[in-house]
Order: structure tokens, then sequence, then C-alpha cells
């Protein structure tokens, strides 16, 4: 039951050119940067990666992206990783856009053993129709488009079907776990993390806080054991290591006025 890994590098050993990874996070929030490094010193390529976006500034999955170590994405945001646009339009990259709260519900599907679902989310559009390019051909045009999906009538509703995502590993991060896997993710970090560790075949997460079993209250608990395989406790070094992607502040009031 003690799922400890001693080591990151050990932790993600096992991983080979072309995996599949379901990777927790949103933009810097609840990102496993420490096990992402540790498959960029890994060396492994080709990988395939369902996430709600590929990093932001040079950290996170932009690591790997950057390195030309990743060949498909699934995700739902692209946002301000200028990498990631210019590898997808150069067709360096297949990228599957999917509505978030419809990548949501693949992963956490595929977790629970459920193997595709209908959802309003996308009908009428070509995330149903089919026609969003999967690939360009580095020239404008569109070498892979995505196929027509299923769409069927409930109760005068039309739903489009969408299957759940399962992966060889996942990689996540956690403000608490235990030796036996349980998981408290802090504020926004509980975003894709608790969905992207459901979808993994072997969950690896890499948590700030490691206590002992028994010392997570089981109603305080976001994800169970029983999804989690291994688990790397982080020095304080790398669990205060917090960087902001935007920071915004105030002009200072004018002399003699008051908020």
């Amino acid at each position: 039951m003690d799922k400890v890994v001693a080591t990151a590098e050990e932790a993600v050993a096992d991983t080979r050119d072309g995996a599949t990874l379901a990777v927790g996070g949103f933009g810097l929030s609840g990102v496993p940067n420490v096990l992402i490094d540790e498959l960029y010193e890994l060396g492994v390529s080709g990988l395939k990666v369902v996430s709600n976006n590929c990093g932001a500034m040079d950290s996170g999955l932009a690591v790997l992206l950057s390195a030309g170590r990743i060949s498909r994405v699934t995700g739902s945001y692209i946002g301000g990783n200028r990498e990631f646009a210019r590898q997808y339009l150069a067709g360096e990259l297949d990228v599957e856009m999917i509505p978030q709260g419809t990548l949501a519900e693949r992963l956490r599907a595929g977790g629970c053993g459920i193997p595709a679902f209908y959802t309003p989310a996308g009908v009428g559009t070509q995330v149903a129709d089919g026609g969003l390019p999967w690939r360009y051909d580095g020239r404008g045009g569109v070498a892979l488009a995505s196929p027509p999906k299923e769409v069927r009538e409930f109760d005068g509703t039309d739903y489009v079907l969408e299957h759940g995502i399962r992966t060889d590993f996942a990689l996540v991060r956690a403000a608490r776990g235990d030796r036996h896997g349980n998981l408290v993710f802090n504020k926004s970090s509980r975003n894709f993390n608790p969905l992207a560790a459901m979808a993994g075949k072997v969950t690896i997460a890499e948590v700030e806080e490691l206590v002992e079993p028994g010392e997570l209250d089981p109603d305080a608990v976001h994800l169970p054991g029983i999804f989690v395989q291994r688990v790397v406790p982080l020095t304080p070094e790398q669990a205060g290591e917090k960087r902001i992607e935007r920071r915004t502040i105030s002009a200072p009031p004018a002399r003699g006025t008051t908020r």
C-alpha cells in the first residue's frame, strides 16, 4: 500500500516514446512541473498529451513542446503559447481541440469505465459535424480534419456522442498526499488534476506535503488513492516554487484621495 517513490526520475523511468499522457493543471496552477522536467531529462519523444493547455511561458508542458517531444495534443486552450500555435500551423503537431467541459467529462468518464456519453456541447458546429483541423500541411491547407460524430435526439434535443479518454500515464500535482495515494488539491489547482488522475492507467502524483495514512480527513480527500499508483514527495524548494503568468498591479492612488 505504500506508493511512495523516492525520486521523480524513478517514478517516470518506464515512460516510453509514443506514450499517451493525461496531465493536470491550468495555466501555471497545479502543473506537475517536477515530473514533466524529469520526462524531459529522460529524453522520451512522440508523446501524445491530453491536457487543458500545453504549458505557459517556459514551464510545464511547454518544456517538452519546445523540445519537439510532443506529437499530439488533445486540449481546449492554446492561449498565449506562441510555440504551440507555431507548431500547429506549421503542421508539426496534431491538435484536437475540445470544449473545456467536454474534455473534463471525457477524462472523468474514462476513469470511471464509461466508454462514451452524449452531450449538447458542440452540436451544430464542426465539433459534431467534423472538419476541425487536426493537422495543417504547413502551407495553409488542412492535412487532417476531424471526422463527423454521431448525433442523437433525446426528448427533442440533439446530443453529440463523445468518447471517454484513457491514457498510459497521468501526471498530477497535489498540495497534500499520503502514502496510500489519497490526494488533496489546493484551491484552483483542483482543476483538471483529479480528472487527469482518473484517466491514467498509471497515475503519478507529485505532492507538496507527504503525510502518513490517517492524517487526512476522509471528508477532505479530493481523489481517493485507488486512482494513484505512485507518489513523489517534493522538496520544500520544489513545493515552494509558484510562478505567476501575468502579474497585474494597480496604480497608487493620487495624493489626497482614498479608496
